[in-house]
Formats: C-alpha cells, sequence, structure tokens
C-alpha cells in the first residue's frame, strides 16, 4: 500500500488556499465554501456547529475586527486517516492592517479535519489554541 497520495495532497492544498484567499478579501460565504454543511469550528470562547454559523460570525468579524485582515498560515504536517480522511496542522495567526508578521503570543496551533465527500475533499472540523500558554 502506498502512503503517497499527491493528487489529494494537492486537493487539500487548494482548499486551504482558497480559504486563505478569500479571508484575505472579506469573504465569508468564499470562506466557507469548502466546509461540509455540518462542520464545526472551535476557537477560544466560541464553537460553530455548522458552516452557516461558522459563515455568520465571519461575516460579521470581517465587517468589524477582523476587517482588512489576512493570516499567516504554517503547515506542519498533513496526514491520512484511512480512505477518505485527513488531518492538517498549522501554526496559524491573524494579520491585521499594517502587521508584517504576526506577534508570538498571536499564533495559534491549529488542527484541520478533511473528509472527501462525493469525491470533493471538504473541512469537517477545524480547531486551535494559542501556541504559548497563558502565563
Amino acid at each position: 500500500m502506498s502512503y503517497s497520495r499527491p493528487a489529494d495532497e494537492a486537493a487539500i492544498q487548494a482548499v486551504l488556499a482558497d480559504s486563505y484567499k478569500a479571508w484575505e478579501a472579506g469573504d465569508a460565504a468564499g470562506m466557507v465554501a469548502n466546509y461540509a454543511e455540518d462542520a464545526t469550528a472551535i476557537m477560544t470562547g466560541s464553537l460553530g456547529d455548522s458552516r452557516d454559523v461558522i459563515r455568520e460570525s465571519m461575516a460579521m468579524a470581517f465587517e468589524g475586527p477582523l476587517k482588512g485582515s489576512s493570516t499567516y498560515n504554517k503547515q506542519l504536517s498533513l496526514r491520512f486517516v484511512g480512505r477518505d480522511a485527513a488531518i492538517v496542522i498549522s501554526e496559524s495567526g491573524i494579520l491585521f492592517p499594517g502587521q508584517t508578521e504576526v506577534p508570538e503570543s498571536g499564533k495559534v496551533n491549529a488542527t484541520w479535519v478533511f473528509e472527501k465527500r462525493d469525491a470533493q475533499w471538504l473541512i469537517v472540523a477545524y480547531h486551535n489554541s494559542p501556541v504559548l500558554a497563558p502565563v
């Protein structure tokens, strides 16, 4: 059995790239376009329990505190779990207008869970936590 899955890896990378581009454009619908309807997103203090809830939350954030922001993302690993699931671990952070790098205190470790449904890779779960534990 081969563990090399370049086509699937490329498809997952494309989903992430599309999501990052949509964030930079402040496009909440585009950001969640490749999320499953039943996707979950857990971030400090919040739980989005469907694609629609995540989209609505991001739309409000893009009009408010995240207006004009983009993201920093450094993929740390990608591994497949069976034929139709994958986990991506990344170091991420928000770049606010005028910033060229994310301060260490703003970086998070993120877990992205993907599932292949009807030949398409979708984000089914996302979770992040601070890289540095608060003191």
